[in-house]
């Protein structure tokens, strides 16, 4: 996909209680595609098909689908979870491990915080998978602050996340980025004021990712203002 220009006229932020607000899954990791092909294989165990267009629906969405239970309606009968879900978590743990940075991040998150910027993580997920993925991949030295399901009042697409975040850090929104991956993400950050940068990955690629200020194939491609 190539790299779209600015919808609006906005200018970048300029200098000063500014900070660089990353989304977690699906930006920093790519971690949406391997729970899609940990589903994936979930469903042709029971004989049916996953399709991407229709698991990014419920991708950046604060109630993610019922899986089972829609399982079980398409099949017309209930089914034993315990084995499934066993395997489910056993190879989603062996995808995770092979996981990396996404490209531009970690260099964005150096270059940032050499510059000024402060840095910091709003996520629907939880503290515990936010941290432990940052910590297992060496960004947590540069994250200040974390705002996910666990410490905020209303998840996305509801702006409280970054409102927060900001806060935390003492940063005008209007001075700040976000970078996010979802429709869900780009509407919270929106809402909450900021410079919006949408990375779609091979999920969100089926969002409907307009509203953004810019929208650019990976990180590596976005320039940090001096």
């Amino acid at each position: 996909m190539p790299d779209k220009k600015p919808r609006r006229a906005k200018p970048l932020p300029a200098a000063g209680g500014r900070a660089l607000i990353f989304d977690f899954d699906g930006l920093i990791l790519d971690t949406e595609w391997i729970e899609f092909q940990a589903w994936g294989k979930v469903f042709q165990t029971l004989g049916v098909a996953l399709e991407v267009a229709d698991w990014a629906k419920v991708v950046g969405s604060p109630e993610l689908l019922d899986v089972r239970r829609s399982l079980e309606k398409r099949l017309g009968r209930t089914v034993d979870w315990a084995p499934l879900d066993a395997a489910r978590e056993k190879h989603h743990r062996e995808l995770s491990d092979g996981l990396s940075v996404l490209p531009g991040v970690r260099d964005l998150m150096m270059e940032g915080a050499a510059s000024g910027w402060r840095i910091g993580v709003a996520s629907n997920s939880s503290n515990r998978w936010v941290f432990g993925n940052l910590r297992k991949h060496g960004l947590d030295s540069w994250v200040e602050t974390m705002r996910t399901r666990d410490n905020t009042p209303a998840m996305k697409p509801a702006p409280d996340a970054y409102l927060l975040a900001c806060q935390d850090l003492g940063a005008d929104p209007a001075r700040s980025v976000a970078f996010e991956d979802s429709a869900p993400g780009v509407q919270a950050a929106l809402a909450a004021g900021l410079h919006v940068v949408a990375v779609p990955n091979r999920i969100t690629k089926h969002h409907d990712l307009a509203s953004a200020h810019q929208v650019l194939k990976n990180l590596a491609r976005f320039k940090l203002p001096a």
